[in-house]
């Protein structure tokens, strides 16, 4: 049938766990879904509270089985053994919750609302499966791993993977390897001298989705990270906007990694019922290690995405001089996939001196000599509404300044109750390399990557004005002393479809 998914969801206006559920869909591309019967309900002693989030492992006979962590009728989180009740049926519509859940409860001293999350397995060269539970010990947020060989017995090492003060509870943890040299997406439990693995988890206390780069030590089930100063939950996000809960597979056609987040809402509850829906995924995202920085992961939409796009428009060029706002004449600007180039072109006297500490600021509103310069997307005529997604700079010299991308959403609604916050990050950018983004624009959803998914942002906007053929897209330079030269191409997108599977065709 092509792609499975299975997801999380719950009634986001009560604060009543139970109503947890899995739903799931299907799709042969990952953009048109369709949308099938509840998978899981929570109506067990071990999971009534809420069917909470799992994984799923593919073994080598076939067989699929699903670890998933239940809320108790005590309000204990345990992990749960579910499997398909006819692997022949290929939209696998039916789950079976194995007799004797659960199968692993909160050891000593972990606290029974910390423990939750259990990874996709991995098997080692004794022939156990590992799987990795997200915990805290004190603020300390922890991976407790445990091993099995048939899933339905498990045991608890007597080291984490690791472990990392201040930062937690760790939820929704992640771990897999990538490749030091290679292009492919690589299965968990690859593991070798040509392999790094990336460990990353969701920070409870923050919400945001941080990981780290290490080694990991199958003979003792640790991992250490490359740069301790750049460690699980005090170095680099997978996303630095709105963007959590997230979770990786191995697509084994296509020899690639396939990154899943989640973005929730800032609007009101009231406002989410009006419109019928809260929280969606992003377009889902390849992963690779960057093998020119070495330190950091490489994330992308999915080729799937291009399928979506019609007409094109392009512009080679265009000089935007210091404090200048250009236009683009386009047809529509609420769906759109946008591909820009940047070179700089300084104008600062010699008196001029470059400020070595500059960051995202308060937005695209605040002028240095270097920027910041990019685009205005979901803008309407008057500037009233805009999100600007942009560069700041320190100066001109690329691969030796601080280079930021950063996301403006200050400006982004007129709506009074929804955050309306300033995202970004540094980006690497080397001398050979010229300034990039890449921008999918959904209406109300703005996905930015800068130099080639080095550093990402997702954008949840909200405007009022900005608008269907209301919107508009702007070039746009806030630098004092720089000209900026642009090229870009901007494709139109069509809409990715859902709705329900068409049961009556089969036969």
């Amino acid at each position: 049938m092509g792609w499975y998914h299975l997801f999380y969801q719950y009634n986001p206006y009560s604060s009543i766990w139970g109503n947890i559920t899995w739903g799931h869909a299907v799709s042969k591309d990952m953009i048109h879904w369709l949308y099938l019967p509840i998978a899981m309900k929570p109506n067990k002693w071990f999971d009534i509270n809420g069917v909470w989030t799992g994984s799923a492992t593919l073994l080598p006979d076939g067989k699929i089985i699903m670890l998933y962590t239940g809320d108790t009728n005590e309000y204990v989180q345990v992990q749960n053994l579910a499997y398909p009740a006819n692997l022949s049926d290929p939209l696998l519509l039916d789950w079976v919750k194995y007799a004797n859940n659960p199968i692993i409860e909160p050891p000593p001293g972990i606290g029974p609302k910390n423990f939750r999350d259990p990874t996709t397995a991995w098997i080692g060269p004794d022939g156990k499966w590992r799987v990795l539970i997200g915990s805290k010990k004190g603020q300390t947020g922890i991976s407790l791993v445990y091993k099995t060989t048939n899933f339905t017995n498990f045991e608890l090492n007597d080291r984490y993977l690791h472990a990392v003060p201040g930062t937690g509870m760790w939820e929704c943890v992640d771990f897999y390897p990538v490749s030091i040299n290679g292009t492919n997406g690589l299965d968990t439990s690859i593991n070798g001298p040509q392999v790094k693995h990336v460990l990353k988890a969701s920070l409870d206390d923050t919400k945001v989705d941080s990981y780290a780069i290490g080694t990991y030590f199958i003979e003792n089930d640790t991992w250490v990270p490359d740069n301790p100063n750049e460690d699980v939950g005090i170095g680099l996000l997978l996303d630095y906007g709105r963007y959590y809960a997230s979770k990786t597979f191995c697509d084994q056609v296509k020899k690639r990694r396939i990154l899943w987040g989640w973005i929730n809402e800032t609007d009101s509850e009231s406002d989410d019922l009006k419109k019928g829906w809260a929280s969606l995924q992003t377009i889902p995202r390849t992963v690779l290690l960057d093998q020119k920085t070495g330190t950091n992961l490489l994330l992308w939409p999915v080729e799937e995405i291009e399928s979506l796009r019609l007409s094109s428009d392009e512009y080679e060029g265009v000089v935007l001089k210091p404090g200048s706002v250009v236009p683009l004449n386009i047809t529509q600007a609420t769906q759109l996939d946008i591909f820009v180039e940047f070179e700089i072109e300084s104008l600062a006297s010699e008196g001029i001196i470059s400020n070595d500490n500059i960051d995202c600021g308060k937005g695209a509103i605040e002028r240095s000599a270097f920027g910041p310069f990019g685009i205005l997307a979901i803008a309407d005529d008057t500037l009233s509404e805009q999100t600007p997604i942009y560069f700041r700079l320190s100066n001109t010299s690329l691969g030796s300044s601080n280079t930021f991308f950063c996301v403006d959403e200050t400006r982004s609604s007129k709506a009074p109750e929804v955050e309306k916050p300033v995202y970004g990050s540094k980006v690497p950018v080397f001398r050979d390399e010229k300034l990039s983004m890449r921008v999918l624009v959904d209406h109300s959803i703005i996905e930015s990557f800068a130099q080639g998914g080095r550093t990402v942002i997702s954008g949840r906007v909200y405007p009022t004005q900005a608008i269907y053929g209301a919107a508009r897209l702007f070039l746009f330079n806030n630098a004092t002393h720089t000209n900026i030269k642009v090229s870009l191409k901007i494709w139109h997108l069509g809409s990715a479809s859902i709705g329900p599977y068409p049961f009556h065709q089969i036969k």
